[in-house]
């Protein structure tokens, strides 16, 4: 399949497929790229149905794991916006798919833009409750947190302006018609808040049994895959 290298203001990025007026922005997961598995089914499965892909890599992920700045929530979401501007100069139907905390960032970028459809797989929806269930492993309260502003743990290192953004900017607004996909086991987005989330928006909430949030064995990616084209 064809896949053109490119940066988007100055962001390594991947055109996957031929010219469309239909095109995905695809955003990763956490330790995850613009050529993940996921990624890669996704654009391979929308060519066929006449979209264009494009993903990036996040900040401090692929070819960007040089920088020094941690990846921040607010950056990410001026990202996200300038992929969708660039987007916009190449297809007139634009629409996304996120894996993770790629689909959180999703939420806050793309929550009041003229986006058609979403896909996301293992979607966080709740970036907040996933933040404090860290702070329990680290047994360490909001007022130490604040005062140390950085926490380093064996799961994923805390950063205060990180966890302030998050808290000051909930998604209370998600007009966007959504797929979302989960694996039964995910421990990481439970499925009471997914389904809540899903519930609330009126998105399609489908549940591999079995699957956990990392979909990367054959079994995970080839129920990804059937449910893509069951979707696209």
């Amino acid at each position: 399949m064809l896949a053109k290298k490119l940066r988007v203001n100055g962001i390594p990025a991947v055109l996957w497929g031929e010219k469309s007026d239909r095109l995905i922005i695809a955003v990763h997961g956490s330790h995850s790229s613009k050529i993940d598995d996921c990624v890669w089914i996704l654009a391979e499965e929308a060519a066929k149905k006449g979209y264009q892909t494009l993903s990036f890599d996040l900040a401090c992920h692929g070819e960007r794991v040089y920088e020094i700045e941690p990846l921040m929530a607010d950056k990410c979401v001026s990202e996200l916006k300038g992929m969708l501007a660039f987007a916009k100069g190449l297809a007139k139907r634009i629409c996304v798919f996120g894996c993770s905390m790629g689909a959180y960032f999703s939420l806050l970028a793309f929550r009041d833009e003229s986006v058609e459809r979403a896909w996301f797989l293992s979607p966080v929806t709740d970036m907040e409750r996933i933040i404090r269930n860290i702070m329990r492993f680290c047994n360490i309260t909001e007022d130490e947190f604040r005062e140390r502003k950085t926490i380093e743990n064996p799961i994923e290192t805390l950063y205060w302006d990180y966890y302030i953004y998050v808290k000051d900017n909930p998604i209370e607004k998600w007009e966007i018609p959504t797929f979302i996909l989960r694996g039964e086991g995910d421990t990481l987005c439970e499925k009471e808040y997914v389904s809540a989330f899903a519930e609330r928006f009126d998105c399609e909430l489908t549940e591999q049994r079995g699957g956990e949030h990392w979909f990367h064995t054959d079994s995970e990616l080839d129920f990804f895959r059937n449910w893509l084209k069951e979707r696209l």
